[in-house]
């Protein structure tokens, strides 16, 4: 696939303002498939390292992702970045989103279909391991809330017992605990059932366990209940003042350190 092709694909996934140029290397990389030049909008393709065109845009959209996001920091602030930390839950939200689309219009596809081998272990794993366990861990949800109330009749401390007697980590306790007081479908799989069953709405938990259900992931599905609960308070001006505040606080303490690096520049 060549430059313009790729170019291409990615304005239809999402459009942008901002001129970006797309690098295919022509060498092979241990260390990344790709990578997105903050100060030239330049995003490079080790394409030695993929096999097939599917691969290579899957590193296309998630430099691409980078460049979207920085297009947005840019417009809000006027700095393209201003963090080293580039792989944030924003950034998978966006990535996932852009995958969608993606596969959607057919410009990627994960490919299961591929190899029926892996399609049945994807299965053997959902059904053997990611729901049996989402059960399992429900169960044990019930039965630390059953030990929870039978600690209290026997004036036992829950949480002397939790350390001690069951050898349990309290947060991992406290986790477990919680799913008893919600039922969350077990074929999401425990991690995300913990995230779903921390939601006090009903709606937006019922929201979370279908997009879940859906295939979305769980940056995806956390970012999705961010918005809605600043929505849902009311709370927009403030979020945007305290990203506001912060980005100020970013601003000023490089502009102090361009000034330090300047000074150090007229003395040499």
């Amino acid at each position: 696939m060549d430059n313009e092709k790729i170019s291409a694909a990615l304005l239809d996934i999402a459009e942008t303002e901002l001129a970006f140029t797309i690098i295919q290397s022509g060498k092979a990389s241990k260390k990344v498939n790709g990578l997105y030049k903050l100060d030239t909008h330049e995003i490079i393709l080790h394409n030695k390292n993929f096999k097939s065109d599917n691969a290579l845009m899957y590193t296309a959209i998630h430099e691409y992702a980078h460049h979207l996001i920085a297009e947005e920091t840019l417009r809000a602030t006027g700095v393209p970045a201003v963090s080293s930390r580039v792989h944030t839950q924003r950034f998978w939200e966006r990535f996932a989103g852009l995958l969608e689309t993606a596969e959607k219009k057919g410009y990627y596809v994960i490919g299961l279909e591929k190899s029926p081998e892996l399609e049945q272990l994807t299965d053997e794993i959902k059904k053997k391991y990611l729901t049996e366990n989402g059960r399992l861990m429900y169960e044990f949800g019930k039965a630390l809330a059953r030990a929870f109330d039978l600690c209290e009749q026997a004036d036992i401390r829950y949480e002397d017992y939790v350390d001690r007697v069951l050898g349990l980590p309290r947060t991992a306790a406290h986790d477990i605990l919680e799913l008893s007081a919600v039922h969350v479908n077990p074929a999401i799989g425990y991690e995300n059932m913990k995230t779903v069953a921390k939601i006090r709405n009903p709606e937006q938990r019922a929201t979370a366990e279908a997009g879940f259900l859906r295939g979305k992931s769980p940056d995806a599905v956390r970012a999705g209940l961010k918005k809605s609960t600043a929505i849902e308070k009311g709370d927009v001006k403030a979020q945007l003042q305290k990203e506001k505040n912060r980005l100020e606080k970013t601003i000023a303490s490089l502009a102090a350190r361009l000034e330090a690096v300047e000074e150090r520049l007229a003395r040499l």
